[in-house]
């Protein structure tokens, strides 16, 4: 089977239903269908065979619900584009990945077009949006050059379903292979956890270039649901559909729920009648936020533990632990839940020797749902997957009941407003600043986005600078949620006999009293 199966499926089924919509476009089930096979034809009449790479760059939108589809039925791979990155960020992908071709939303097409000079893999451009431009080619015009019938090719569910990046501790993006077999086995197991359902309307207001949102939506289209998308989050526009779109379901981060909760003015006074469950994840929720949450939405709530690297999730702290945890055990919310079916997670000290419970190290993860590996990159995926067993690069313990709790990061990676920044891309940003001779970035508490990024910086001798000026220094070099939101300035950095820097030291003052490490 292949994720597109389940589309053919539905549209022969239920050819009048609805797929998706956003804004005033809407798609059935027949009409993805099509959408979908005009789209891989032209991909193939693009020239990309099996296994090729093809970039797409955009906002949430209505082509989103049929890129995977598309690349399914003939084997391309899609690299979705995160379109907050730098410019620099985007041709570094872009190359790396070698896609031939690349598609782009009409507000994103000066990016890429400063960049085409440098782009020697890519041979087609093509604009998504109204109105024509020069050197590239119309979407729509693409399309409407393909029939719906459909390429004969003999595919395998252990070919390459798509490609996303995630930043990696050498400042250099790593490209996440996930296989069809691999995404197929992650929409298995939401099936019984989440109990995705055919008659499930999703709101989806996370990026689609995100794991976690694009694998909603393939799940909810494999149980033939329908999504409503948003192309941003705004809390006024959420509210507003959760209490009169019909909305089953949608997956958010916890400063998403807060700011629902906190800036549209009515929205206790709204109903939710059709809305039966939210599923948050990239940090925990505090127990007040719960509370006011339930009493407002009347739903059940699940938060789900992954990484790129897993498709989407490895656990999941169900709606009845939720429940456990208002009704006296408060301490469950800061769990990660427990496995999904068919996952199975470790704790292991620094020599891979698993530890025993309610002792930290460093989490491992097996299971079908996990990547085949990163792009070109045969010694980090051999590092990451040794032993068979994934390494996070998070650490935590399992408690004698088999909950997960994640403690601390064996990287140093910060997670702001649920997108990860690596300090290492954030440090070779601002080391080109002529004041600068020494910095270390660290994440502290923040109370919108869980944490933020601080720079510690030790000035050049004879040299002044500001903390504005260090924070405007990285604008136009690095995408704006990985720019210092803080500074500090110190003397010299902490570091050990070996010369590395002591991030833990540094971190310690902004985390003092608080039981995690991260947020």
């Amino acid at each position: 089977m292949l994720l597109h199966d389940a589309l053919d499926y539905f549209s022969r089924e239920q050819p009048d239903a609805e797929f998706a919509v956003c804004a005033d476009r809407t798609l059935t089930y027949a009409g993805a269908q099509a959408e979908s096979i005009r789209f891989a034809n032209a991909l193939r009449q693009s020239g990309l065979e099996p296994g090729d790479r093809f970039a797409f760059l955009a906002k949430n939108c209505l082509e989103y619900s049929v890129v995977f589809m598309a690349a399914s039925r003939v084997g391309a791979v899609p690299v979705p584009l995160n379109y907050r990155l730098a410019a620099p960020e985007l041709a570094y992908i872009i190359e790396d990945s070698g896609s031939k071709l690349v598609i782009a939303a009409k507000p994103f097409c000066d990016a890429i077009e400063s960049l085409r000079a440098d782009l020697d893999s890519v041979e087609s451009w093509i604009a998504l949006g109204d109105g024509p431009r020069t050197d590239w080619e119309d979407f729509g015009d693409w399309l409407a050059a393909q029939d719906t019938t459909p390429a004969q090719l003999e595919l395998s569910p252990d070919g390459d379903l798509y490609q996303m990046y995630t930043s990696g501790t050498t400042g250099r993006p790593k490209g996440v292979v996930i296989t069809q077999r691999a995404v197929l086995s992650q929409l298995m197991q939401q099936i019984p956890t989440v109990e995705v359902k055919r008659t499930d309307r999703v709101l989806v207001v996370a990026p689609l270039y995100h794991a976690a949102a694009a694998v909603t939506a393939l799940g909810t289209f494999g149980s033939g649901g329908s999504i409503l998308i948003h192309e941003d989050f705004d809390p006024a526009a959420v509210v507003a559909a959760l209490s009169s779109e019909r909305i089953t379901r949608t997956t958010l981060v916890p400063a998403m729920i807060q700011a629902c909760l906190v800036l549209v003015p009515d929205v206790a006074e709204r109903s939710y009648d059709d809305l039966r469950l939210i599923v948050y994840g990239a940090s925990p929720i505090a127990s007040d936020t719960l509370r006011r949450a339930v009493e407002v939405f009347g739903c059940a709530f699940m938060q789900g533990y992954g990484m790129t690297e897993t498709t989407a999730q490895l656990t999941l702290l169900t709606a009845k632990d939720h429940e456990r945890a208002l009704a006296g055990k408060p301490e469950l919310l800061l769990s990660a839940g427990r496995p999904l079916p068919g996952t199975q997670i470790r704790i292991v000290d620094e020599a891979d020797v698993p530890l025993p419970n309610n002792t930290i190290g460093e989490i491992v993860a097996r299971g079908a749902q996990l990547m085949s590996g990163y792009w070109n990159l045969a010694a980090a995926t051999k590092e990451a997957m040794r032993g068979g067993w994934l390494h996070t690069g998070d650490a935590g313990y399992i408690d004698d009941e088999g909950y997960l709790y994640i403690q601390d990061r064996t990287k140093d990676m910060i997670v702001s407003g649920a997108e990860n920044v690596y300090p290492r891309e954030v440090e070779d940003a601002l080391f080109g600043h002529p004041a600068i001779a020494d910095v270390a970035v660290i994440g502290v508490p923040d109370e919108k986005f869980g944490e933020s990024v601080k720079a510690i910086v030790v000035l050049r001798a004879g040299e002044n600078a500001t903390a504005d000026e260090i924070m405007a220094y990285c604008a136009g070099k690095i995408a704006g949620y990985k720019r210092p939101r803080s500074v500090d300035f110190i003397d010299e950095l902490p570091r050990n006999a070996s010369g590395k820097v002591l991030k833990k030291d540094l971190r310690a003052p902004y985390w003092a009293g608080r039981d995690r490490q991260v947020s």
